[in-house]
């Protein structure tokens, strides 16, 4: 199925490493022209190798400064800018409330959602120039069921939600589509270190968390990055060119998180 992207010029945030990876791949598969940033030159070194035709800037999207940098070298080697995937983020802290550390809470907030507020408010003049404008932001099933322990992360993709939403209407006049996609529980290190972290916060072995996160489930099951970069390149296209304003899960139906 051709989605309409040859050419589109892609940006995507943490893009040196698992779902931002993936993603910037899968675009490029479809002959779009991608930059990526990541906080971590290791990995931007390790892609220059494996992906040539991938460019990248270090930057931290919590960082004004650094975002700005990566505006001017994105769209200097793009040429312009037609998609922007927030992808950037981190897991936060694990914890009871009363135990959370407030630098702890604001970092988590500042990358997870005001990195996301950073970097749109930069993208939109270009994509105010595209004939095929869109923002795909990712959010969480914690920003619909809550999470417990999680706080600081749900309540950040929680407003992750009311950014798509809100930035869908206000934008949808100029032609730029702006969607939130949900992934469940995403195989990889993160999703491992966090159920790690709730097992010792509980006293119980991985293994019971695992098995109980999998059980709210319907299909049993992890989604993979793959398959979050498939949902993020359709949402992005042509085929997609009436959805906006959605928040659209990805999460093997995921009835709650534990």
């Amino acid at each position: 199925m051709d989605m309409g992207l040859r050419d589109a010029r892609v940006l995507v945030t943490a893009g040196a490493g698992g779902i931002g990876l993936e993603t910037a791949r899968a675009f490029v598969r479809e002959g779009a022209r991608v930059h990526v940033c990541d906080v971590d030159r290791d990995a931007l070194a390790s892609l220059a190798r494996t992906d040539p035709a991938i460019t990248g800037t270090v930057a931290d999207v919590a960082d004004r400064d650094d975002v700005s940098r990566l505006f001017d070298d994105a769209t200097g080697r793009l040429g312009g800018l037609d998609v922007l995937v927030n992808n950037a983020g981190i897991a936060g802290p694990t914890g009871q409330v009363e135990e959370i550390r407030p630098e702890d809470w604001d970092r988590c907030l500042q990358v997870c959602l005001t990195g996301q507020f950073n970097c749109a408010r930069l993208a939109v003049p270009h994509l105010r120039r595209s004939d095929n404008a869109s923002i795909v932001n990712l959010s969480s099933q914690a920003g619909r069921h809550g999470f417990a322990l999680r706080s600081p992360y749900a309540a950040a993709k929680w407003g992750v939600i009311g950014l798509t939403k809100s930035l869908a209407i206000e934008l949808g006049p100029d032609g730029i589509r702006v969607n939130a996609v949900l992934p469940g529980l995403v195989a990889g290190d993160r999703i491992r270190r966090v159920l790690e972290a709730k097992a010792q916060q509980r006293g119980v072995a991985f293994a019971e968390i695992e098995a109980d996160a999998l059980r709210y489930t319907s299909l049993r099951s992890y989604v993979t990055p793959q398959q979050i970069a498939d949902q993020i390149v359709f949402v992005a296209s042509h085929r997609a060119r009436t959805i906006s304003g959605q928040a659209l899960s990805v999460c093997a139906d995921t009835l709650m998180l534990t």
